[in-house]
């Protein structure tokens, strides 16, 4: 068995690896090797740390419009367009100026042949033509800072739709115009209401049709001030967006109806500022089936990712991924309007005693956390509830007292609790007048104190007072219609402040210049071959990452000095380049004790190879490591997102049981653990039916070691895959006993 020769970083090492993406192993030298980069806004893999956060002031209220394409002649599209133009023009106070060739006037307003004949320089371009390749390079003479081109054809087409979408992307970046769209509608020119108070929600939608029910919030009483409609975003994009609202003090909350992402960089970006400044985002990403998934690229013309790596990168930087648009709605609107949360205790209030047990087992099955109350707070509350009604949590008060005080007294009780941050009232229909009472006690509570006070409203009609003037009508309760709707929003409500408290961006910390192991791994790489195991340990040596003692022989005699230097029992393996699935193929021989076993099995091993066809660069023996927890380490390519790292179990079973998770680099130890956590076979790492805990500091070591050798190699490695991985008991490390690499 193996000893602990290496062990695990101390806490200062770990520290360097996890803040600088320093690799400190015995052979790594002082200095780095500098990169090309003079400003550093580049990490070692050539992706970016920093994006500029577009000014998009003048797009949302543009002193001056032009509408190209403008028409009044009934019956023809643009004429509509036109008119919903000017109206919107007149609401934010803009000059609006139409365009067309033919044309002295449009409803009533002076018309210029073309976008050079305008009287003055605007600052927002409305394209009602079929071809915007021609006006883009009009508008760009014209200083005009903003288009939007409506027109379709593009990406979402095929082929030659996204090669046309490609000359108009680069007719843009010549311009210096900054476009939205194509395949874009009038969303952005919506009616926004001004008579609406609080934090408001920004909406980004890549289907309009798919944001009205957001927009519809408004007449419940809540507030929206932008809507990005992005379409195919050959230019301005979801993550420009995100940027920009996250710095509008007026938002409290940005929602996404997301098909395809442009750039998975860039997406994570934007995240990053919005989490830094405790923004939330909240988004329906469509793609989670292969058939969504297809649907999606047909629509907008983008790559969806692969969604486990999508689920993945939003949930890494805070994106709260939501399923359906109802649930958009509620988890947005209860983010943009709640205060910060004094505590996490979530105490239910029912009418009823089925009603609470029922609300319970949903929100504490979704991880919500439902505190027992104080035996003085439950003694306080029996005061006014009958002894023989729990009032643990649930809080079962047999039905709301109508004619008096006691009802709010309670409520003020269960809210005075210092470990309650969070009041829910499941009210499953309407049953006035005690409802009506109940609804009236919770709005006014609420209006007096800091916390949370929610109330599912679970009556299909929707029309009573209660529901639409006493709930809606106050702006500290949040009101919804399901109770899955209300756990997943709380849920999300309290996840997204645990998650910005403590939240520190990745990207601060990214390396940006190659470590001298960079340079031993270039020596080792081999453009276009999969690597030998020999080859691939020796990678996995130049990075700090600890494989069993083994030495690389080509003759039975050789294996025989080997196993005696190595130290019997050994392990013997085939070893070729284009070798995978080793043990599938008899090519690996376990315990071996003796001379004579070593002499046959290299003689099997090199008899299959030969009949197999395969290519061998020698035979391994190997270092026999017999106790631990088999796990695997790897690296893939994301087309979105480049370099992905996963942890998972590993051994054989590794395909069956699947159960991996995975980060995009650059993160932190603080994500690397996150990955263990998220594992359902976790409970191995921590020590089963005697077994002793695992090294799980030596895991964690790994993940970031292999972390910083995805951004180092960047794409030049196609694939990484640490399988098994032991685990050691907690003290002595982790030992790769079988890697498979990929190069470009």
């Amino acid at each position: 068995m193996l000893g602990s020769t290496h062990g695990t970083l101390t806490t200062d090492l770990r520290a360097r690896v996890v803040a600088c993406g320093e690799v400190p192993h015995a052979a790594v030298h002082d200095t780095a090797t500098p990169t090309a980069t003079a400003a550093g806004d580049l990490d070692v893999s050539g992706r970016p740390l920093y994006t500029s956060v577009p000014d998009l002031d003048r797009f949302f209220r543009p002193e001056s419009v032009a509408v190209v394409g403008a028409s009044d002649a009934e019956g023809r599209p643009n004429t509509g367009i036109t008119r919903q133009l000017i109206a919107w023009a007149e609401r934010v106070g803009a000059r609006l100026h139409p365009v067309h060739p033919t044309r002295e006037s449009v409803f009533g307003l002076p018309c210029v042949p073309s976008v050079r004949d305008l009287p003055e320089q605007v600052d927002l371009a409305v394209l009602l033509v079929a071809d915007p390749v021609p006006v883009v390079g009009e508008l760009g003479e014209a200083k005009v800072k903003f288009a939007v081109a409506f027109a379709s054809g593009f990406a979402e087409t095929g082929e030659a739709g996204a090669a046309a979408q490609t000359r108009l992307a680069a007719a843009v970046e010549r311009s210096g115009v900054r476009l939205l769209g194509p395949n874009t509608n009038l969303n952005a020119f919506e009616t926004f209401r001004d008579d609406l108070d609080g934090p408001a929600i920004a909406l980004i939608t890549q289907s309009g049709h798919q944001g009205r029910p957001l927009h519809a919030l408004q007449e419940l009483g809540i507030r929206l001030s932008h809507w990005a409609p992005t379409g195919n975003e050959a230019d301005l994009e979801t993550a420009d967006f995100i940027s920009y609202f996250a710095q509008q003090p007026e938002v409290g909350a940005i929602a996404c109806y997301v098909e395809g992402l442009k750039d998975g960089r860039s997406f994570l970006l934007a995240a990053d500022r919005a989490a830094q400044a405790g923004v939330p985002v909240v988004a329906v990403k469509v793609g989670r089936t292969e058939r969504g998934a297809r649907t999606a690229a047909s629509h907008t013309g983008k790559l969806t990712g692969a969604d486990e790596v999508v689920d993945a990168a939003m949930r890494q930087f805070g994106v709260i991924r939501v399923d359906g648009l109802d649930e958009l709605q509620d988890t947005a609107a209860l983010l943009a309007r709640a205060r910060k949360p004094v505590a996490d205790g979530v105490v239910v209030y029912s009418i009823s005693g089925g009603t609470g047990a029922h609300f319970a087992d949903l929100a504490t099955a979704a991880g919500l956390r439902l505190p027992e109350l104080s035996a003085a707070r439950q003694a306080e509350l029996h005061e006014w509830i009958p002894d023989y009604l729990s009032v643990a949590n649930p809080v079962d008060n047999g039905g709301h007292p109508v004619g008096d005080w006691r009802g709010r007294k309670i409520i003020d009780a269960i809210l005075a609790d210092p470990g309650v941050g969070v009041l829910i009232c499941p009210i499953t229909g309407p049953f006035p007048p005690m409802s009506d009472k109940l609804a009236e006690d919770l709005a006014a509570a609420a209006e007096a104190t800091d916390k949370l006070v929610c109330v599912v409203w679970g009556s299909p009609v929707g029309t009573e007072a209660a529901y639409r003037e006493t709930l809606l009508g106050s702006s500290r309760v949040a009101t919804f219609r399901t109770f899955g709707n209300c756990i997943s929003a709380v849920r999300a409500y309290l996840a997204h402040h645990r998650f910005t408290a403590s939240y520190r961006s990745p990207f601060d910390d990214a390396p940006r210049t190659p470590s001298p192991s960079f340079r031993k791994a270039q020596a080792l790489m081999r453009p276009g071959e999969q690597l030998s195991e020999h080859a691939a340990k020796q990678l996995l040596r130049a990075y700090g990452i600890r494989v069993p003692r083994e030495q690389l022989v080509t003759s039975a005699a050789a294996a025989v000095r080997a196993a005696g230097l190595v130290g019997y029992p050994v392990v013997m393996k085939a070893s070729g380049p284009r070798l995978a699935h080793k043990s599938e193929l008899g090519l690996v021989k376990v315990g071996l004790t003796s001379a004579s076993q070593i002499r046959d099995a290299y003689r099997e091993l090199t008899d299959i190879a030969r009949y197999e066809g395969i290519e061998l660069d020698g035979v391994l023996v190997c270092q026999m490591v017999e106790r631990g927890v088999e796990m695997m380490v790897g690296v893939t390519q994301d087309a979105l997102f480049g370099p992905t790292v996963t942890v998972g179990l590993g051994g054989v079973l590794v395909e069956v049981l699947r159960d991996a998770s995975v980060r995009v680099p650059p993160f932190g130890e603080d994500q690397a653990r996150a990955m263990l956590g998220e594992l359902r076979g976790h409970a191995l790492l921590e020590g089963v039916r005697g077994a002793p805990p695992a090294d799980v500091d030596a895991l964690v070591e790994v993940v970031l070691r292999v972390q910083r050798m995805a951004l180092e190699l960047g794409d030049d490695l196609s694939e990484l895959d640490i399988n098994p991985l032991m685990i050691l008991p907690r003290g002595q490390g982790a030992v790769a006993l079988d890697a498979l690499a990929v190069c470009r």
